[in-house]
């Protein structure tokens, strides 16, 4: 009797085993993609099933091929001034922590003493033999120099092509041939769950190699500003990964590591990549002609929650919702109106905002663009001619004594409003302060203020605010509007 129950035990065993041994080896193409899609140069990623178990799959030859490619980004800059308390955001604002770039300090957290060399790390991956390289644009943005190191540990100065900080891409050069490069993938048809690795110099250390899954795709994270539906994973990203390539089970590129959530500076489980085809037509443009050129409608729009939904006679949640829109606008010429919702652009379905934003901007300026819109319980369709976003780099302001000797700044960086910010914003001021240090930063003048006026006058341009604190010896009153509120600052500049 106990023997016939053994050999019972032994067959049940066996089915067992061969039953998990099946399903692991369907575990081994990733979600929608079948294995006879595969081409022939690709790298499947194997699974292994030690003692019969659930199969995972095993990275090693993605490394040993790939990983040649990705590279060590090594800046120093000089060190310049940073912005003081004023500049900071609150300790409880989870934007603090959420853009705290990777190797170099978070706005507002300081950094080295004036004149000392500031160093910082990242990584890149090769996508030319003859040395182009991506990285991300916080890498390099403000570096004085760079330097390369392979995986064969020669070092290289390299070369900034250019950089795009709206989509933090930039595209650096060694002098080199013959180089290992990446093989980029297609992002659209990564899916959630699917398996990933990540290979970067967290911390230094070069070529480590992370895995984990993808948690979610077109992501729209950063603010009005962002452009970029990223690739959300819980793969360990650490100071040092920024710039680092993300790989499918096939050994592709499907994006460009970029920023992680956290509230300690390091891995949360929550990272955020780049599609490598935005990627990709970022780094075509900067070799081309040096800058990017994105498109817009002139509108200004927020997603459409369930409430929201309920109340336009939407099925569902799904689409943006337009709650403004800029006069002689693209977006009014085609008869756009508040209250209208986006669900397609040029036959791209809507969900998100984000959606909207990276549909638009990669339309050429001049290009028409189709737009189903929900209106007044029913779909229609308009057309409205794309017209090219005016990028504008904050302007450095400089306040002087009489006896035109500088001695002291005014401390504060500041860009025109545009048109679609007044309104959005409803204010009469024009400028709005970017960035804070010095006398100003002691001052409290934050990043976000909007300047009204100096010692009671109106101030609209930067010139005039130029002209306004030029003439004045020892304190400036700054009227600033903050929330709901107009304050005057009294800044020391002499």
């Amino acid at each position: 009797m106990k023997t016939s129950l053994s050999v019972v035990l032994a067959a049940l065993y066996a089915v067992l085993c061969a039953c998990s041994e099946g399903n692991g080896a369907d575990q081994a193409t990733p979600s929608g993609t079948p294995s006879q899609s595969v081409p022939s140069q690709s790298i499947m990623v194997p699974t292994r099933t030690p003692g019969g178990g659930i199969a995972l799959p095993d990275f090693t030859p993605l490394v040993e091929q790939y990983g040649k490619a990705v590279v060590n980004v090594e800046v120093v800059q000089v060190a310049r001034p940073t912005r003081g308390p004023g500049g900071r955001p609150g300790s409880d604002d989870p934007l603090l922590d959420f853009f705290r770039r990777f190797g170099l300090p978070a706005p507002g957290d300081g950094g080295p003493e004036q004149g000392m060399p500031a160093r910082g790390a990242g990584s890149g991956f090769i996508v030319s033999s003859d040395g182009y390289i991506l990285t991300n644009a916080h890498v390099v943005a403000e570096a004085d120099e760079v330097n390369v190191r392979l995986t064969d540990r020669r070092e290289f100065t390299a070369k900034v092509i250019g950089f795009d900080p709206r989509s933090d891409v930039a595209v650096i050069k060694i002098d080199a041939n013959d180089l290992p490069t990446v093989r980029t993938g297609d992002p659209s048809q990564v899916r959630p769950g699917e398996w990933v690795l990540a290979i970067g110099s967290p911390f230094g250390l070069d070529n480590s190699a992370t895995a984990g899954i993808v948690s979610a795709t077109s992501r729209a994270v950063g603010g009005e500003d962002n452009y970029v539906p990223f690739i959300q994973s819980d793969v360990a990203v650490n100071p040092g990964n920024s710039g680092g390539p993300l790989f499918n089970l096939r050994g592709e590129v499907i994006g460009m590591n970029s920023m992680i959530f956290s509230r300690t500076g390091g891995y949360m489980g929550l990272s955020f990549a780049i599609p490598i085809d935005v990627a990709n037509d970022v780094r075509d443009q900067l070799i081309k002609t040096g800058h990017v050129v994105r498109g817009r409608i002139g509108v200004a729009v927020q997603d459409v929650n369930a409430q929201l939904a309920q109340s336009f006679g939407l099925d569902r949640p799904h689409g943006a919702l337009v709650s403004a829109v800029e006069k002689d606008s693209p977006a009014a010429k085609a008869g756009v109106k508040a209250g209208d919702v986006i669900l397609a652009v040029n036959g791209q379905e809507i969900d998100r905002v984000g959606d909207l934003r990276s549909e638009v901007s990669q339309a050429k300026p001049g290009t028409t663009a189709e737009l189903r819109v929900w209106r007044d319980g029913k779909d229609s369709t308009l057309k409205a001619q794309v017209e090219q976003l005016q990028e504008q780099e904050p302007e450095r302001v400089a306040a002087r004594q009489g006896g035109g000797d500088e001695t002291a700044r005014l401390g504060i960086a500041v860009r025109p409003l545009t048109p679609d910010e007044k309104q959005q914003v409803e204010t009469e001021g024009s400028l709005v302060v970017q960035e804070v240090t010095g006398p100003a930063a002691v001052a409290g003048v934050q990043p976000g203020d909007i300047i009204l006026g100096v010692n009671g006058k109106p101030v609209t341009s930067v010139q005039q605010l130029r002209g306004a604190v030029k003439s004045q010896q020892s304190t400036v009153a700054l009227l600033v509007e903050r929330g709901n509120a107009q304050i005057f600052i009294p800044i020391r500049v002499g």
